[in-house]
């Protein structure tokens, strides 16, 4: 179930979300080089990556913001930047330029400070941008619960793109990294899934300010759940459909 657009644009132009895209690509695009030599690779990430070890160390604090712009490959790379560029907008555009700046970078850190408490001495490097945009995704559960967001399924042979609510499409993924934090082992590697979880729920308390000042239950029902401007229509493909 992969997001691949929201019918939700903005009302003024992006311009952090653009830049944090822009500083994520042109960040690992500076040291994917690297990759063709793992201990340059590992050095890279020792100095750079959150390692939960070093900060139970007192070293390397900075690391729980310089994290959040590294990779660990083009795949995951272009993950995060897509789900960025569907939430980020309009949770820019109703927090202003700055303060989501500062939403964006505490939910990363909030992310970070996550997996590292459920795994204080593990030595394995945390890279990526998914704590902080898990953030930018609570705050859009909590802002606009019912905005429309188009998913593509694909099971084996079958694709489907489906428009659903926001608000199932984001629990589901919640509930996801939820269970995959239960099942999973920090101080082995794979999926940082309490900073997923972490940050999500980071971003949904961080976002509660600007809910409340807003009108709260009243700000859902005056737009229904969706940001306040007009939805975008997309035609239907013109492509004549072949059976077999």
């Amino acid at each position: 179930m992969l997001p691949i657009r929201d019918h939700n644009p903005s009302g003024r132009t992006p311009f952090v979300t653009y830049g944090l895209m822009a500083a994520n690509i042109l960040i690992f695009l500076s040291y994917m080089g690297l990759f063709s030599d793992d201990s340059a690779i590992n050095a890279f990430y020792i100095e750079w990556a959150l390692i939960p070890a070093r900060v139970s160390a007192g070293e390397g604090y900075y690391t729980l913001i310089s994290s959040m712009f590294l990779h660990g490959g083009w795949m995951h790379l272009a993950g995060n930047m897509l789900f960025l560029f569907i939430f980020g907008d309009n949770i820019e555009d109703e927090m202003g330029h700055l303060p989501y700046l500062g939403f964006y970078v505490l939910s990363g850190v909030a992310a970070g400070l996550a997996q590292y408490a459920f795994a204080p001495m593990s030595g394995v490097p945390t890279v990526g941008a998914s704590g902080a945009i898990a953030g930018v995704m609570g705050g859009y559960l909590l802002l606009f619960p019912k905005a429309k967001v188009d998913i593509l399924i694909i099971l084996i042979v079958f694709f489907r793109i489906f428009p659903i609510p926001s608000w199932v499409m984001l629990m589901v993924w919640f509930a996801m990294q939820f269970i995959g934090g239960i099942g999973s082992n920090p101080d082995t590697g794979g999926v940082a899934y309490w900073a997923h979880a972490g940050g999500f729920v980071a971003g949904m308390f961080f976002a509660v300010p600007l809910w409340l000042r807003l009108g709260g239950i009243r700000f859902w029902s005056i737009n229904h759940g969706h940001p306040p401007h007009p939805e975008a229509q997309y035609a239907r493909s013109s492509v004549p459909k072949v059976r077999r």
